[in-house]
């Protein structure tokens, strides 16, 4: 598997740190070039790689860590999302018709596999090491593509997190979104699962 992380501003960075503590390779991208990126990349260690946003989307996992606002600009650098795994990231209190704004993003990226994740904590908490008193910092997850979710969940796993599936996105994952200009209640909840 391939990753890449799209947004590299404080979330992106907070999640390239994930993937530097396990010294996974991760490719990082933004509206920037490469170079511009590369001092703070360097910085948080030699596995996250700058690449430019058409390079960075050949990764068979993207984290979409812009401003919800921005997430049709990243959709229109991909003739295709099919076959692809998208982590959204992405928060907003626009309001979206009732609509979570996960569905909204997976219309702008067809054929894309989308699982909402690492959406439910500010940077600098997912910056942190995620094991502490002998558990493990909760990712929530949520999906309407259960094979997506499962590969996310290894993902998260491996990166040393506890997943919690929440089940579909017009569901459980409503918990994680804002509706109406409100944040849903798992949001901001900093959760930890004891032992294994």
């Amino acid at each position: 598997m391939s990753y890449a992380i799209v947004g590299f501003g404080a979330v992106g960075q907070a999640l390239a740190r994930m993937f530097a503590r396990k010294g996974i390779e991760v490719a990082v991208a933004s509206r920037h070039p490469p170079e511009a990126l590369a001092p703070q990349a360097n910085a948080i260690g030699p596995t996250i790689v700058p690449k430019t946003l058409k390079d960075a989307l050949e990764a068979d996992i993207v984290m979409l860590a812009v401003l919800y606002e921005q997430h049709r600009e990243v959709a229109k650098a991909q003739a295709s999302w099919k076959g692809k795994i998208v982590i959204d990231v992405t928060n907003t209190l626009d309001d979206l018709g009732g609509l979570p704004s996960s569905s909204l993003i997976a219309r702008a990226l067809p054929g894309a596999q989308l699982v909402k994740a690492f959406n439910h904590l500010p940077a600098r908490v997912l910056a942190e090491d995620p094991s502490i008193n002998s558990g493990r910092r909760v990712v929530f997850l949520s999906s309407d593509d259960e094979s997506a979710t499962a590969t996310v969940a290894a993902l998260v796993e491996q990166l040393g997190y506890a997943p919690v599936n929440l089940g579909k996105i017009a569901e459980g994952g409503q918990l994680v979104q804002a509706r109406n200009g409100v944040w849903g209640p798992l949001i901001f909840q900093d959760l930890f699962k004891k032992g294994q």
